[in-house]
C-alpha cells in the first residue's frame, strides 16, 4: 500500500477530497451530455464553420476516458479531476478559435466548465479556474484577431461578463448545496462519510470494477468492547475515543482509499484495486495502530473482518463477507484480524455481543 497522504493545495484536507470524489460522479454522466450537446452544436454548424473544430471536442473526450482510468490508482486524484477541467477549457478554446476566434458565437461556451469549479474545489481552486478561463477567452479573442476586439469591445465584454455572473452565480447556490449535502454524507462526530454516501459509492465502484478488471478490497472494523466504554467512562469519552480513533486510521489510508463511519463504532474502508491480501495487510496495519496508543486516555484494540469484490461479487458482497470475517475475529477473542473465506454465506450468521 501506498503511504498516507493528507491534504494538497487543491484540496486541503481529507474531507475536501472526500466531497469532490463524492461529486465527482454526480457530474461525470452530466459532463458527458454536455461535451455531446457541443459536438451536435459544431455538427450542425459544421458546413459554416468548418467541421475540423470537432477535432478538440474528440480530443477532450480521449482525454476524459484517461482521467476517469487513472483516478481509481491516483494519490492525489484532485489533481486529475483539475487536469479533467483544464482539458474541457482548453479544448472548447480550440474549437473557438479555429471557428472564427472573437467572432465565433462559441466564445460564451467557456463558461460551461467554469460553472462546476464550485462543485469540485475550495476558494482557491475556484479563482485559479476562473483565471485560466479569462486567460483563455483574451487568447481566443484577442489573441486570434486583436483588430476585430478594437473595432467591436463587446465582442469580448459580453463573454467575459457571462463568465463572471455564471462563476458568482454557481459559486453562491453550490456553496449553499454543499452545507446541505455535506451534513448529509458526512459524520457529524468523526468526519467520515456515512452510510448514504456509502450507497452511492458502491455502485459507481461496482461499474469501475466492471471496466477495469480490479478488485475493490473491504475492511470492516469495529471497536472492541465499546459498550463497557461508555458504560464506565461515560459517552462523552466514548466520543472521544471515536474521533481519535476515526482520525487514526485515516491517517494510515491513501488518498482515494474511502473511510465510513457505518455505525456506533463500526468503520468500513473501500479499497479500490486492491486484493484480499493488500485488504488483509492494511487491517494488520490498522489492527496494530489502534491497539499500540491509548485513545481519549484509554487503552483500545479494534476487531477487522477483510474480503475483496471480484468476479460475479459485488462490493455489497465482499461487505457482507468482511461482516462475516469481523465477527469470526470477535469469537476468536477480539484484537485480530479475519479474511473470509470464499465459500461463506454472504450474510453474517450469529452475531456476538462487541
Amino acid at each position: 500500500m501506498e503511504a498516507p497522504m493528507e491534504g494538497s493545495w487543491l484540496c486541503p484536507g481529507r474531507e475536501d477530497r472526500d466531497r469532490l470524489l463524492d461529486m465527482e460522479p454526480r457530474l461525470r454522466p452530466v459532463r458527458t451530455a454536455s461535451m455531446a450537446l457541443l459536438a451536435v452544436a459544431l455538427v450542425a454548424s459544421g458546413p459554416w464553420v468548418g467541421f475540423w473544430t470537432l477535432v478538440p471536442l474528440v480530443v477532450a473526450a480521449v482525454g476524459f476516458v484517461l482521467v476517469d482510468r487513472g483516478l481509481a490508482h491516483a494519490s492525489r486524484p484532485e489533481y486529475w479531476l483539475g487536469g479533467a477541467w483544464l482539458i474541457s477549457q482548453l479544448m472548447i478554446a480550440g474549437s473557438i478559435a479555429l471557428s472564427g476566434g472573437p467572432e465565433s458565437e462559441a466564445v460564451a461556451w467557456l463558461a460551461i466548465p467554469a460553472v462546476t469549479l464550485s462543485a469540485r474545489f475550495t476558494a482557491r481552486g475556484i479563482w485559479v479556474g476562473s483565471a485560466i478561463s479569462i486567460a483563455l477567452m483574451l487568447a481566443v479573442t484577442v489573441g486570434v484577431d486583436p483588430r476585430a476586439v478594437y473595432e467591436q469591445p463587446t465582442l469580448l465584454i459580453m463573454p467575459l461578463a457571462l463568465l463572471a455572473a455564471v462563476t458568482l452565480l454557481s459559486t453562491a447556490l453550490m456553496r449553499s448545496d454543499l452545507e446541505h449535502r455535506t451534513e448529509s454524507v458526512l459524520d457529524g462526530l468523526t468526519g467520515m462519510l456515512n452510510r448514504r454516501a456509502l450507497a452511492a459509492r458502491m455502485l459507481e465502484l461496482d461499474e469501475q470494477a466492471r471496466l477495469t478488471g480490479e478488485p475493490v478490497g473491504v475492511i470492516v472494523g469495529d471497536i472492541d468492547r465499546f459498550k463497557r466504554i461508555n458504560d464506565e467512562h461515560g459517552h462523552a469519552r466514548g466520543d472521544a475515543v471515536l474521533v481519535d480513533v476515526a482520525y487514526a486510521l485515516r491517517k494510515q489510508l491513501r488518498a482515494f482509499d474511502l473511510a465510513y463511519r457505518v455505525g456506533g463504532e463500526e468503520f468500513l474502508v473501500l479499497l479500490p484495486g486492491a486484493t484480499q491480501e493488500d485488504a488483509r495487510q492494511l487491517a494488520e496495519r490498522l489492527r496494530a495502530t489502534i491497539a499500540a496508543t491509548p485513545y481519549a486516555g484509554l487503552d483500545v484494540t479494534m476487531s477487522f473482518g477483510v474480503a475483496s469484490s471480484g468476479g460475479e461479487l459485488t462490493v455489497a458482497g465482499a461487505m457482507l463477507r468482511a461482516d462475516t470475517a469481523l465477527y469470526a475475529a470477535k469469537a476468536a477473542g477480539r484484537d485480530c484480524v479475519r479474511v473470509a473465506d470464499p465459500d461463506a454465506a454472504t450474510s453474517p450468521a450469529d452475531r456476538l455481543a462487541a
